[in-house]
């Protein structure tokens, strides 16, 4: 079963979907099992593999599935001495820790617009463990050329780019176009996402506009503060290359830093 999980990890990150691995790391006294045993809580609460049993799972089945929202480990002390535990069929009489840790895909950044920042992003972000997406419906700036290590590379219409991709909460979408037409496209599409991130490059001002052209749509305002935008952190940034160094210190510290749900 060992064996099974971790090539079941393995299939997760590969497919970009998220769980959590909990390990029984010490034991003390009577406890149902007495192997360093693993089970598996995937993020819609379905488990594989066993700990134990009873209320003790139950527990770490619900401190598993903050683990993976939360995107931290935790480590949690199980006391089967008590009244919960007997009660729970589970007549043992001891203790044991289990380590909960998240199971996390690398996440994956899809770059709207090929031009100079996001060239400049893309070299960045390849290298703090972004796997790379570029869209752009030019062929001449969208090539491996310019981009030798992107993951993909999509060169379409942004609609249709857009129908081609596999987005979920591990995904970030960062929008850099050439132009505000485009930019906005991508945001309309952007929005109707679960990706985890949306970062949009601009003025205030533009962004506003766009916030209230997209109202007129039907969009309902709340959904704007999925927006980082303008995008990237506030270090005075000019070039396209401290514009990416901003940007990439953002994506760092929203995967560093989720917010808790």
């Amino acid at each position: 079963m060992t064996a099974d999980i971790y090539e079941e990890i393995v299939r997760l990150r590969r497919e970009g979907l998220r769980a959590a691995l909990a390990t029984i790391v010490a034991r003390k006294g009577s406890t149902p099992r007495k192997d360093a045993a693993k089970m598996l809580v995937y993020e819609d609460g379905r488990r594989a593999g066993t700990i134990g049993g009873g209320c003790t799972e139950d527990e770490v089945c619900r401190e598993a599935l903050t683990a993976i929202r939360r995107g931290t480990p935790r480590l949690l002390r199980i006391d089967l001495t008590g009244d919960e535990a007997e009660d729970g069929g589970l007549i043992c009489g001891g203790t044991m820790e289990v380590y909960v840790e998240p199971i996390l895909p690398d996440p994956t950044l899809v770059i709207f617009g090929a031009g100079h920042v996001g060239k400049c992003v893309a070299d960045i972000a390849g290298t703090i463990g972004f796997r790379i997406i570029v869209v752009d419906d030019r062929i001449k700036y969208a090539n491996r050329d310019r981009f030798p290590d992107a993951k993909a590379i999509v060169v379409d219409a942004w609609k249709e780019a857009f129908e081609q991709l596999s987005v979920n909460e591990s995904t970030y979408l960062l929008i850099v176009t050439r132009g505000h037409q485009y930019d906005l496209a991508c945001l309309r599409y952007a929005l109707a996402t679960t990706a985890g991130y949306i970062g949009l490059l601009g003025s205030r001002r533009k962004i506003q506009l766009f916030y209230a052209e997209l109202e007129k749509e039907g969009f309902d305002p709340a959904v704007f503060a999925r927006v980082h935008g303008p995008v990237g952190l506030p270090i005075g940034a000019e070039s396209p290359e401290e514009i990416a160094v901003s940007i990439a210190a953002e994506l760092v510290s929203v995967r560093k830093n989720p917010v808790a749900k």
